[in-house]
């Protein structure tokens, strides 16, 4: 391998990678067998096969098939395409979106997510091809704004389990009760304990949902094995009364757990899944702040995971701010002098300010004067008004973002100033909100912004779901004109400002990210998830869109190109794993390996072990 790899590094022709496709295929220890065209030995066979998510087809089942696996019979005779089937399931879509909806208080959408889910417990390989042919329509149905409204409901919704569910009566069980998950691989799980799901608080139990949905576009987006992702809910009871009193809640009705009591539930969790799974990579997902950067700073040194409201939004929103740099006609080491002013102090709030303060420290040099220099570019506002060190109680993570006194007065601000007065006194290049406050950047705020130093002012209404959107780019544009740049968590419509020109709505999705991330990690076989591949992966998300695309205000692609920038973001995070030597190598590919391969080979890599929704070749064999 090691030969193989020096001569490929000293070619230099425009052929190379198919070459290197020819020269590795001679050879079995490589990564040439795609992830989806693995035979799958099974243990069963008949109606077993059949009533399987993972493994049924239906109608697909060729008749060769159905006489190996004792299908013959169970089936209607014709044997259709999955093309075939996905052309049916879309028509029967069609006609049952009306007829789907359970009363006037069921929306298009979730009726949708209902058809969705139905096939999902069907046919898993038939479901993610729907999904991954149509994404741009299904993303926001699996994910924001819609899962948000499944989870509220999903006590009315539970037909199946799906995932795991740890709960606080199951403390000193935690290590026997992983093995009856039935995959001896798992490769990614995305756990919540259901206390701040998106903007709509605490929902206990019902936050699986939101659990399920990004695990689905794991699956659509990066190609891990959707016989390798798992969902968990850590239930430790709830404090939303509604929920307490509701008698159909599936979940546990008493007080959320505190303090050492709530952390043991976690540690014992933790210290199960990664016993039976030593590789497995945890996504922390929807935890109130006052836990999600004390669970991060406890686990990020000693186990695979990261959290992705505080990472993967900083990394997105970073993505973000750099094409606004871009679009205002700049370089990106100019993001260092961008004056930016941030509405929300939550977890997602400081997890973006510390990551972009430390993007701006990097471009500085990286030292104490440095960082002190990126300090004083942000300007935090929560429900008080803006953050100074004259405030008692200061939240620990906002602290080192307060503004000093010194700063006030020239400045003409004080301790718990309006979001409004602070934009009028700033004169920000960025608002950006992540409040989870609907309409939050009101009309007196984008007024305000008119006067900012930027010749292209950039507004981000980060929250989710689409409610809870600072503001809407109708609202935007209508006020700041053409030159404004706007992003949104939830996706919006483009708006049209008359003369051909269209106002461009980004979507700063986080999925642009925690897909690519989590596959970079599982490729790279990286111990932990470092600082620096989550900087590789904003970095590679902001230099994704061409000039011509950014200038026009398109910060962030299309989601229809989710698979490609999945792809390029994990190939820039396995690179800066093996840079810092974090990478330990996956299956046959070792770590020497993984550090010969260039930039194109290593995007090779990644693209040849996403998994794709094709139907595999399947083998009985008796247990």
């Amino acid at each position: 391998m090691a030969s193989i790899s020096r001569n490929l590094r000293r070619s230099l022709v425009p052929d190379r990678l198919r070459r290197l496709h020819l020269l590795l295929s001679q050879h079995p220890r490589e990564y040439v067998t795609a992830e989806c065209h693995r035979p799958v030995v099974l243990h069963k066979r008949g109606p077993d096969i059949l009533h399987d998510p993972w493994f049924n087809r239906g109608t697909a089942f060729s008749m060769t098939e159905r006489d190996r696996l004792g299908l013959r019979g169970l089936l209607p005779p014709n044997v259709v395409s999955s093309q075939q089937q996905i052309d049916r399931f879309m028509l029967d879509l069609t006609r049952l979106q009306k007829y789907a909806r359970d009363g006037p208080s069921d929306t298009y959408p979730l009726a949708k997510w209902r058809i969705l889910n139905r096939l999902h417990d069907r046919n898993e390989t038939m479901y993610y091809k729907v999904l991954m042919e149509n994404i741009e329509e299904y993303a926001p149905i699996v994910y924001t704004p819609t899962v948000g409204l499944v989870c509220q409901n999903y006590s009315g919704l539970f037909r199946r389990p799906r995932g795991m569910y740890f709960s606080s009566e199951d403390r000193g069980e935690m290590m026997s009760m992983v093995y009856n998950w039935p995959a001896d691989q798992v490769d990614m799980i995305v756990v919540t304990d259901g206390s701040r799901i998106l903007g709509l608080g605490d929902l206990g139990v019902h936050g699986i949902g939101i659990a399920i949905g990004k695990l689905d576009l794991y699956v659509a987006a990066a190609g891990i094995n959707p016989q390798r992702v798992l969902p968990v809910m850590i239930d430790v009871g709830t404090n939303n009364e509604k929920l307490l009193k509701d008698p159909l809640y599936l979940g546990l009705q008493e007080h959320r757990l505190e303090g050492d009591e709530y952390v043991s539930v976690i540690d014992e969790f933790m210290e199960a899944v990664f016993t039976r799974w030593p590789n497995v990579i945890v996504q922390f997902e929807d935890f109130q702040t006052k836990w999600a950067f004390r669970l991060l700073q406890r686990y990020r040194k000693t186990y695979r995971m990261f959290n992705d409201d505080v990472q993967g939004t900083a990394g997105v929103a970073i993505a973000g701010l750099l094409g606004a740099v871009r679009a205002q006609g700049r370089p990106m080491i100019d993001f260092p002098k961008q004056k930016i002013v941030v509405a929300g102090a939550g977890s997602a709030g400081i997890g973006v300010v510390n990551a972009a303060s430390r993007t701006m420290a990097r471009m500085l040099g990286n030292n104490e004067v440095a960082f002190e220099s990126a300090r004083s570019q942000f300007w935090i506002v929560d429900a008080h008004g803006l953050i100074t060190e004259d405030r008692a109680d200061i939240d620990p993570d906002a602290r080192p973002f307060a503004r000093r006194k010194a700063e006030l007065g020239h400045q003409g601000l004080s301790e718990g100033a309006s979001l409004v007065e602070v934009v009028k006194k700033v004169k920000p290049d960025v608002v950006l909100g992540l409040s989870a406050v609907g309409g939050l950047f009101s009309k007196e705020v984008l007024e305000a912004l008119k006067d900012s130093s930027s010749s292209r002012p950039a507004i981000f209404a980060m929250s989710n779901p689409t409610k809870n959107a600072e503001c809407t780019p109708g609202e935007a544009f209508e006020i700041l004109g053409e030159k404004a740049i706007f992003a949104s968590g939830s996706p919006f419509h483009d708006v049209d400002l008359g003369d051909g020109k269209i106002g461009h709505s980004n979507q700063g999705n986080n999925m642009y990210l925690f897909p690519g991330i989590g596959l970079g990690t599982l490729l790279s076989g990286a111990r932990v998830i470092s600082d620096g591949m989550l900087q590789a992966a904003a970095e590679r998300l902001a230099s994704y869109m061409n000039e011509e695309e950014v200038l026009q205000g398109i910060i962030y692609p299309p989601i229809s190109r989710i698979r490609d920038i999945t792809k390029e973001v994990a190939a820039a995070v396995v690179r800066e794993a093996v840079a810092e030597e974090l990478a330990e190598g996956y299956r046959d590919m070792d770590a020497r390996e993984l550090a010969r391969l260039s930039e194109e080979e290593t995007i090779e890599y990644v693209k040849t072990n996403m998994w794709s929704p094709v139907y595999p070749t399947m083998i009985y064999k008796t247990d």
